[in-house]
């Protein structure tokens, strides 16, 4: 999808208007995890490089179009002011007259987009008072970009619209690892859930060659393929639509990996007296909350024949040790792959960055995406309303 980046707009004097997000976790006041502040740095630092003016837009938890003063946006200036190592202007009123008396190298920040009614209905009201504060539109936050809001998709129609530096790295690893890949392609999906999954697992049987299903997701398959997984997470009433899956698979010629061997426990809590049995020998009265070592095993072979690695999901209740184990252990040999230059690897989703970071290796895939929804949505091949609108 072709998209217009910093590099193609004149920005000297110009007024941006920039989409981040800098939805960060808040404590007591204080941001507690800057990551999502943090990579919007070279975004902003380059509109100032460039002579441009960057106005941030940005939303904060979900007030519904009310001002709820708990997620107003001050909060996040001291950490962005430390991040871009300039002070911040925050602006919660008279907007106009605020980016009127704006000098070079300084940047605003404005109040939380989601107080507004009009932000989530995309209202082309909301969106015409800002562009007419603004010279150009930037969006940097791929994260929101699954949703069609007032500063993510009409905004972009209005002014000359480019991706911003982290939307650019972001679009240009997915296209890399699922628009053109180079083959062979595995895909690592896991979770609880095949039902919140449906739309990836039926987009990406069409696309890799190689589906590695873990969590509990893969006992819903194993359940489909007339295995007893006893007292495990299982969706029996999608047993059908697994079998479909399947099916789809086989025909487009992706194999499907279930576990092969499973670790089991009694109950669901932090090291449990626990088994490794075959995954058709589950005991009864017990649950699988793992992939076992022959599995893991397995999956480090196949990824060893592959050149593209996709990841959304753990491969097991990885919150909990020790049935974090086949998570850590495939992570890993999936960095080593990558820092070999062997494999490209792009993960996302928030319970894979925390199950990749756990095993110590976030920075050793070729790309993380903090995305969530947006990253799904992209991955079931969805058109994002915030990408479609920067290529029109």
């Amino acid at each position: 999808m072709p998209f217009k980046t910093l590099d193609d707009m004149d920005l000297d004097g110009k007024v941006v208007l920039t989409r981040v997000d800098i939805n960060v976790p808040v404590e007591d006041g204080r941001v507690s995890d800057t990551t999502r502040i943090d990579r919007i740095v070279p975004t902003v630092t380059d509109i100032i490089a460039k002579g441009g003016k960057p106005v941030l837009l940005a939303h904060f938890g979900r007030p519904k179009g009310k001002v709820v003063p708990e997620m107003s946006l001050r909060q996040v200036v001291p950490a962005l002011s430390a991040a871009l190592g300039r002070e911040v202007g925050f602006v919660d009123g008279s907007y106009g007259e605020a980016v009127g008396a704006m000098a070079a190298g300084d940047v605003l920040l404005f109040e939380n987009v989601r107080f507004n009614p009009g932000e989530e209905k995309d209202d082309q009201g909301f969106a015409q008072r800002l562009a007419a504060i603004g010279d150009v539109y930037c969006n940097d936050a791929f994260s929101a970009a699954h949703r069609a809001h007032a500063t993510t998709h009409a905004l972009a129609r209005l002014l000359p619209a480019c991706a911003g530096r982290l939307m650019q790295a972001e679009l240009e690893a997915l296209e890399k690892a699922l628009g053109n890949p180079t083959p062979p392609v595995a895909a690592v999906v896991g979770g609880a859930k095949v039902s919140t999954k449906l739309d990836l697992l039926g987009n990406l049987v069409g696309r890799v060659q190689h589906l590695i299903i873990g969590g509990g997701m893969a006992n819903t398959f194993l359940a489909a393929q007339g295995i007893d997984v006893a007292k495990s997470l299982c969706e029996h009433d999608l047993l059908d639509t697994a079998r479909e899956i399947a099916a789809k698979a086989e025909t487009a010629g992706c194999a499907i990996l279930l576990p092969r061997d499973v670790v089991v426990a009694e109950e669901f809590r932090a090291n449990p007296p626990t088994k490794t049995v075959r995954a058709e020998e589950v005991p009864a009265g017990h649950m699988i909350l793992d992939a076992g070592p022959d599995s893991v095993a397995h999956i480090k072979t196949v990824l060893d024949g592959c050149a593209t690695l996709i990841w959304n999901g753990p491969l097991g209740a990885f919150e909990l040790s020790p049935f974090d184990a086949a998570t850590v252990a495939a992570a890993r040999h999936a960095a080593k792959l990558t820092q070999e230059g062997k494999l490209i690897s792009v993960a996302g989703g928030g319970d894979t960055v925390a199950a990749l970071n756990q095993a110590g290796v976030a920075d050793d895939f070729s790309y993380i995406s903090t995305a969530g929804g947006a990253f799904l949505e992209w991955m079931e091949g969805k058109t994002l309303p915030g990408v479609a609108a920067l290529s029109d």
